[in-house]
């Protein structure tokens, strides 16, 4: 059997996504799975072993490079397509795959094009994990399904032993000049992941540095992010004063980032990328939630997992399921009301 999963957004949600496959395999386990993503998330799964194709959409140059990617799955002659995405793009690949079986959500705009469709609800108490695991409930098998016993399978990332061995030379901080010298043992760390790509997603960074202040001495931190939050993480860093505390933005990957925050006292994040990475190791995280709150459904998912969100019962929040790049009202009260002391009850 061969399956095509497609899963184009960002980082968030294909992490998330990762769930699909692992209950795909368990169900088929000699089933060929690939999966549709877009060009920047390829390195996310580049020692995962239940995909044998990785396809990448170069969306700059969306428009032409469907047409490869139309040929391509057209060519494989996939038995079943499973599309988690919701917009039209992704639809007309599904539609046009050839496949005997497709399925997607009712919100693409070709979903009546599929032969399963699919509902996908926003609701108290659906994370969206569920929700993507609802479209391929029904092309389980019949064992399979019986079987399941409400169990939800999470999603889940297979970092490489290169990304292993990277991070531990970082965690135990040998030194260049003594490589001849057996590594220092590793110190207890935290991480922080203080980006969003929307800005009211984004706890501010004065209370990062709030936090930071109320760390123990004695403990790491290492602050994550891509290279576009190189600065704000330089900023964090001058702001603190902190001798043990690391900037890390830009210089790991994807993997090698899950990497570190397996092993972490805590990952601090915001309700971002970050967040579901240490879902995908099963790290321990405290997720930050501004104008977003955890019923949308996008909460972490680790077994040890804290929510800090505000006290204060604002009417406008939340402001829309996803974030936006200023406080629609200009106050931001969402975040400037979450109190720094509201994580001493979750280091």
């Amino acid at each position: 059997m061969k399956i095509l999963i497609i899963q184009t957004a960002s980082i968030g949600d294909v992490i998330l996504a990762t769930a699909v496959l692992e209950e795909l395999h368990d169900a088929y386990p000699s089933a060929e799975i690939d999966l549709l993503v877009k060009k920047g998330m390829e390195s996310l799964f580049q020692a995962h072993p239940f995909i044998q194709k990785l396809i990448v959409w170069d969306k700059k140059n969306k428009y032409r490079d469907i047409l490869r990617i139309l040929r391509e799955v057209r060519k494989t002659r996939y038995d079943m397509v499973i599309n988690l995405q919701r917009f039209a793009l992704t639809g007309l690949i599904t539609a046009l795959s050839g496949a005997r079986e497709t399925v997607g959500f009712t919100k693409n705009p070709l979903a009546f094009l599929f032969t399963r469709r699919i509902k996908h609800i926003i609701k108290k108490g659906i994370h969206e994990v569920e929700r993507n695991r609802s479209l391929i409930i029904p092309v389980l098998p019949a064992n399979h399904k019986n079987n399941l016993s409400g169990f939800i399978q999470g999603p889940k990332l297979y970092p490489s032993p290169s990304d292993e061995a990277r991070v531990e030379a970082l965690k135990t901080r040998v030194e260049a000049l003594e490589a001849k010298v057996s590594a220092l043992k590793a110190r207890p760390y935290v991480s922080i992941s203080p980006a969003s790509l929307w800005f009211t997603k984004q706890y501010p960074a004065s209370k990062w540095v709030e936090l930071i202040q109320t760390l123990p001495e004695e403990i790491d931190i290492y602050l994550l992010g891509s290279p576009a939050d190189f600065p704000l993480c330089e900023t964090i860093k001058n702001l603190s004063s902190r001798a043990k505390l690391s900037s890390l933005a830009g210089s790991l990957s994807f993997l090698e980032s899950a990497a570190l925050m397996r092993d972490a006292l805590m990952n601090y994040t915001n309700d971002s990328a970050p967040m579901h990475l240490a879902s995908a190791v099963n790290a321990p995280v405290t997720a930050v939630y501004c104008s977003t709150v955890p019923e949308f459904g996008f909460g972490p998912l680790s077994d040890k997992k804290w929510i800090i969100q505000s006290r204060k019962q604002l009417s406008c929040r939340p402001c829309g399921l996803h974030g936006k790049t200023e406080c629609p009202l200009g106050h931001f009260e969402c975040a400037l009301t979450i109190n720094v002391s509201q994580f001493a009850k979750h280091e």
